[in-house]
């Protein structure tokens, strides 16, 4: 039997065919535009993710046997706000999970409300890249499409909605709004209350790998694939990837180094982090993880090779960092293009260089970007590591970990061995794990991830590079805390 997994990226949706075996057979991709209507603003329309997806969904199963298609599962971008009215029509462009136009409502629900009683109902406290504040915020600046809301939903839930009719969401997503009561699995009545909106208004709540129904019999017959191929819950991206990559069962840890870059810390218990730097979320294998998540990762050398040094050939950039100038640069950047959440919950944070001199090349600078998001996860790892979490290892995925280097930069600067898993295509492979999983093919995320996912490599860290970056990033972590009360005059 065959399955489909669909990756909701934020500048592109990647469709994976995968057969029960796991061999992906094919793969297709189709990007679509982000809007910045204001400065630290992020839009986009959910319209365009659909078109994406259903011409994808053409291409992939041309010359298939659909007849064999049994499952279609969707993870994708997390806390993304999409609001339909009565008729299930986009109310307005979607407030994408990297915007910072709520620093006002997130300031109030973690000082008015209060981060203690957050934290007490969701398990977390408010980010700006949360939907509940983008919720209050389109409550106080545009009350009237605010009352046209009938429908909240995310993302991928939006592409399920398009596929089955059904308005579902996912514990591991539902996670990410600030709306749901993380460790009971239900949405949390008192924080819907202080959102302005009804339990009515939320969709129906389902473990990642549960079937919440069947293609449309309009949308199969179009496709020409059987009214009966089940559609899962699906999961937030990173929890879709963290299955992907088998990060799976208590004390499993993956790195993902996306648009954005995560640390993903697996656990069969549920636990907070005192202080909330990292949040504590529901799992797409029905337990709990504690995540740490940077806004800006690929996206950053991504920006500075093709916006600042007018490249597209972004592997060329890393050629002239050679083996001796690993641990040893003088220049250092911080990588907050769009503000930062994990750990440092700064949505007026914005990226710097800093230590450039008249000898500081290009390559020294392309070296920066990369070491500065390393030393930003890192940041997220120290604070597991204070919380008693022991990591011996981790798997790496994302775009940013097809680089050799930067795999390279990552083992050492944070001093653990990197696995790579056999497929690249972590949330797109794990929604397809999980269509497996619900279709019976697998009695369990667990059976499921121990079967189909493999290591290819192991980065190890080496002792005496290793020991260099101990060192520069004891010095880059004194430059955010330098620095921080000047954002505000800056902005």
């Amino acid at each position: 039997m065959y399955y489909i997994g669909i990756d909701l990226g934020t500048s592109a949706v990647k469709l994976l065919l995968v057969d029960e075996s796991g061999s992906i057979l094919s793969s297709v991709s189709r990007e679509y535009q982000l809007s910045f209507p204001q400065p630290g603003w992020s839009e986009q329309n959910p319209a365009d993710w659909w078109e994406g997806c259903l011409d994808g969904l053409k291409e992939l199963l041309n010359d298939v046997d659909t007849a064999q298609l049994a499952g279609i599962g969707v993870g994708g971008q997390m806390h993304g706000l999409v609001a339909l009215d009565e008729n299930d029509a986009v109310i307005r462009p979607a407030i994408l999970w990297n915007d910072g136009r709520t620093a006002e409502e997130t300031d109030w629900l973690n000082t008015v409300v209060g981060k203690e009683k957050l934290s007490r109902l969701t398990a977390n406290i408010a980010f700006a890249g949360f939907t509940a504040p983008k919720l209050l915020w389109m409550k106080r600046h545009e009350p009237d499409e605010f009352s046209r809301i009938a429908r909240i939903m995310l993302p991928k839930d939006y592409i399920n909605y398009r596929l089955t009719g059904v308005h579902s969401c996912d514990y591991s997503d539902a996670s990410g709004m600030l709306l749901l009561d993380v460790e009971h699995k239900c949405w949390s009545d008192e924080m819907l209350d202080i959102c302005g909106v009804s339990k009515e208004q939320m969709p129906r709540l389902f473990e990642s790998f549960e079937v919440i129904g069947t293609v449309k019999p309009e949308l199969a017959a179009s496709l020409g694939i059987p009214a009966s191929v089940k559609v899962v819950a699906g999961a937030g991206d990173n929890a879709a990837a963290a299955v992907g990559t088998g990060t799976v069962g208590d004390g499993a840890c993956n790195i993902s180094l996306g648009t954005s870059g995560t640390i993903f810390i697996s656990s069969g218990r549920f636990g907070v982090d005192p202080n909330n730097a990292l949040h504590a979320f529901d799992h797409a294998d029905g337990a709990y993880h504690l995540m740490g998540c940077m806004l800006s990762a690929a996206s950053c050398y991504k920006w500075f090779c093709e916006d600042i040094l007018k490249t597209a050939d972004l592997a060329a950039e890393q050629a002239d960092i050679t083996a001796d100038k690993l641990g040893r640069n003088h220049v250092y950047f911080l990588p907050y293009l769009m503000g930062e959440r994990s750990p440092i919950n700064d949505t007026d944070a914005r990226g710097m260089f800093i230590g450039m001199s008249m000898d500081t090349s290009r390559a020294d600078m392309v070296q920066a970007v990369l070491e500065g998001v390393a030393f930003a996860i890192r940041d997220s790892f120290e604070v597991a590591k204070s919380l008693g979490v022991k990591i011996e290892r981790s798997r790496i995925c994302g775009g940013g970990a097809r680089s050799e280097l930067w795999r390279r930069i990552m083992a050492n600067v944070l001093d653990l061995p990197l696995d790579i898993p056999q497929t690249e295509e972590g949330p797109g492979y794990g929604a397809a794990m999980l269509a497996m999983v619900g279709c019976g093919a697998y009695g369990s995320v667990q059976e499921a991830a121990s079967a189909l996912v493999r290591t290819t490599e192991t980065v190890l860290p080496e002792r005496s590079l290793a020991e260099r970056y101990e060192t520069a990033y004891r010095k880059y972590r004194r430059i955010y805390p330098t620095v921080k009360n000047l954002y505000k005059e800056l902005q």
